[in-house]
């Protein structure tokens, strides 16, 4: 590690004449909460904005409203003239200076008309701002009047940075082209997750830009913060030594979905003229009301039929001191809790890896990487300094980002502000000790509440919980994902009236229709336990041919082979009749391990995944897929261009040749388990390509001597 540099002051003279503020007084929770950065707000006297440093203009926005300049230091000053002005769509702004003007103190930036503004816009304070707040460690700002470029209005201490990150405050600013993006779904938790991870493997500070708005590209809360939709037009910003290559394969990686199959683009969306954000309307405060009192509207989250008595779930509220008086022991405190919770996830991850459920595993996954968000973590960690306990600060900064997301007008993004406080509920318990108790559920329970997390629902035991109903959440959430996963009936979105229901009433929750019925007399409840008896029948009727051949109407036959990524997957695909394997994801073997598998590792797995299935059955094994979306930490790639298309696949097993000899040692181990094994090669590009691994493997079955059929 290298020796961290003296830390060094920087002055911020007043970039307007007027009278200082405190930026926690702002009526606007973006700059008060120091979502944006810690900085300082004025109400001006006198319509002229000047520049508070020297530096260069790196950003400046088309309604004149706003403007960033990166002083010498590497500081990002954003000055923001007045709240919400972006609505005034320029008027009452004179634009002074251009983007890449270098400036000096006092020059001037803008000038605006303070009339105007007033009766236009929410408020004439006008905000100074350092968004890349990380690296400074304290801010003091001045008080009272002050004129503008003549007089100080915040002091800035920087952060200790060592040589390495010195390196990135220096050296040019670097822009992506425009980027449309594809996921139909925008940049929700997964591909922002994704993009974050591939940010944090440079030095460079790297920002995401949508219109006027940017976020903290390392931070996948401020990604999902941003409510980028699909078609959204995004660019990417970078400065420092790595920045370029940042800049390459962050865009490249935004063109590909992140590592979602997203579909084209519909027509004309690939012109270089703006294009408004696609943005889905705004969720009603109240949902669907029936109008009868024996009947409740809500949304359909997870099929099925569930009969039963209502349980009202509830949590209770953590209580935690306001103040303490060592920060470094709350540091220390906080740092600790976040450990042991990323362990506690990483176990549940693996967990649900290995009962082959891969969708509910990625949203664990997805958990440990919010708990690893820089900027959360910098609230938390700004707020310990100012003399807050760790349970209080935490508590705010992941309420914060929260309350953040929840107030997004896209559904999906909305949704998983119940993530990031399921994360942090879970810091918090670990911090104070205090838990939440389980209660004790009787068979036939249908839970009502206020909300569940992914946590909660995760744990539900299904030999007693037949359905749910939450007044919040929505299809797309992930505490649905997770219900469809369990087969429990769920109805998200419930009117508030569920939440009255008295505990042990009777109710029908059909999760197919988005209902929940009450005071149902005992005929209707016998009409509904026959549906649910001839649903079941079907589905023994169907599953009696699980074992036939699928045969088309002309008499061929097609054989039914599973896709698996693990022996449990196996095990599985049996029971449902499949007739081999014909794609098990090897790299499934590779993942979330601090080292490599060794080759007894892997051949064990290969082995058990063959003996689940009949003997003679195809087992098609596809060789280490990695590189792009799904990076090893024991198997650094180094930065290219198309990451997704460059050393991915097999050609990683070309460039480190011994893993991909390892792992065909560890095949043809397996090779008299039952199966009849198959060796897929993934990602071929060309002819030799595939010559190159076939010989490596032609190679290692010489050196073992096997005779066995592959």
């Amino acid at each position: 590690m290298s020796e961290p540099t003296t830390p060094t002051k920087v002055t911020l003279m007043a970039p307007l004449t007027g009278v200082m503020m405190p930026i926690e007084q702002v009526p606007d929770p973006v700059f008060a909460k120091k979502m944006v950065g810690e900085g300082v707000s004025i109400d001006p006297l006198v319509g002229q904005l000047v520049s508070p440093i020297m530096g260069e203009v790196i950003d400046l926005q088309p309604s004149g409203h706003a403007v960033t300049i990166r002083s010498e230091e590497g500081l990002e000053i954003l000055i923001h003239i007045g709240l919400d002005t972006v609505k005034m769509q320029g008027e009452g702004f004179e634009v002074k200076v251009k983007e890449g003007q270098l400036v000096t103190i006092g020059d001037p930036l803008i000038d605006f008309d303070l009339d105007v503004i007033a009766t236009n816009a929410k408020s004439l304070l006008t905000q100074m701002v350092v968004t890349n707040s990380e690296n400074i460690a304290s801010i003091t700002p001045a008080t009272g009047l002050v004129h503008a470029g003549e007089e100080i209005a915040a002091e800035l201490e920087l952060a200790e940075l060592a040589e390495e990150d010195v390196a990135a405050v220096g050296g040019r600013t670097y822009s992506s082209e425009a980027i449309l993006v594809p996921n139909p779904t925008g940049l929700h938790a997964r591909p922002a997750a994704t993009l974050a991870n591939l940010a944090k493997k440079y030095n460079a500070d790297i920002r995401l830009r949508r219109g006027e708005d940017s976020a903290n590209a390392k931070s996948i809360v401020s990604i999902m913060g941003l409510a980028v939709a699909c078609a959204d037009k995004v660019t990417i910003t970078a400065h420092g030594k790595d920045a370029e290559a940042a800049i390459a394969e962050l865009s490249q990686a935004l063109k590909d979905g992140c590592g979602e199959d997203c579909p084209p683009l519909p027509s004309g969306t690939e012109d270089t003229t703006p294009i408004p954000a696609i943005k889905e309307e705004p969720a009603e405060a109240v949902g669907p009301l029936s109008g009868d009192p024996n009947l409740l509207l809500g949304v359909a989250a997870s099929p099925g039929l569930g009969i039963g008595t209502v349980f009202q779930l509830h949590h209770d509220d953590i209580v935690v001191e306001e103040y303490a008086d060592d920060h470094h022991k709350e540091r220390r405190k906080l740092n600790s809790a976040i450990d042991r919770a990323l362990l506690d996830l990483s176990a549940l991850e693996k967990r649900l890896e290995k009962e082959s459920s891969p969708d509910k595993a990625a949203i664990f996954a997805a958990h440990q990487e919010i708990l690893g968000d820089p900027d959360l973590l910098d609230l938390a960690v700004s707020a310990i300094d100012k003399g807050k306990s760790a349970p209080f600060a935490w508590r705010g900064a992941f309420n914060t980002f929260a309350d953040q997301l929840a107030g997004l007008d896209n559904e999906i993004l909305a949704g998983r502000a119940n993530d990031v406080r399921d994360v942090g509920q879970r810091v918090l318990e670990e911090l104070t000790g205090q838990r939440s108790e389980k209660p004790e559920l009787a068979e036939g329970t249908i839970l009502i509440a206020e909300d569940l997390t992914p946590s909660d629902t995760a744990q539900l035991d299904r030999t007693k919980v037949v359905g749910f109903a939450t007044a919040a959440g929505g299809a797309s959430s992930h505490v649905a994902i997770i219900a469809r996963s369990l087969d429990i009936p769920a109805v998200a979105g419930i009117e508030g009236r569920a939440l009255e229901i008295a505990d042990g009433e009777k109710v029908v929750l059909d999760g197919t229709k988005g209902t929940l019925q009450l005071n149902l007399t005992d005929a209707e409840i016998a009409t509904i336990r026959d549906r649910q008896d001839r649903l079941a029948a079907r589905k023994a009727v169907e599953e009696s041919h699980k074992d036939e051949p699928a045969t088309t109407t002309d008499g061929h036959n097609i054989a039914v082979v599973a896709n698996i990524g693990g022996v449990d997957d196996a095990k599985q695909a049996m029971t449902k009749g499949a007739e081999g394997v014909g794609l098990l994801r090897s790299e499934f073997v590779f993942m979330g391990r601090a080292k490599a598998p060794s080759e007894a590792e892997q051949a064990e797995v290969y082995a058990d995944c063959s003996k689940a299935l009949k003997p003679g059955q195809p087992l098609v094994i596809r060789t280490l897929d990695v590189g792009g979306d799904k990076p090893l930490p024991y198997l650094p790639i180094p930065p290219e261009e198309n990451p997704f298309l460059g050393v991915r696949g097999v050609r990683v097993g070309l460039e480190k040749p011994e893993v991909l000899r390892t792992q065909c040692r560890a095949i043809l181990a397996a090779a008299d388990a039952g199966a009849e094994l198959h060796v897929m090669f993934p990602m071929i590009a060309t002819i030799d390509d595939w010559r190159q691994a076939k010989a490596i493997f032609d190679e290692e079955r010489a050196k073992v001597q096997t005779t066995a059929k592959v």
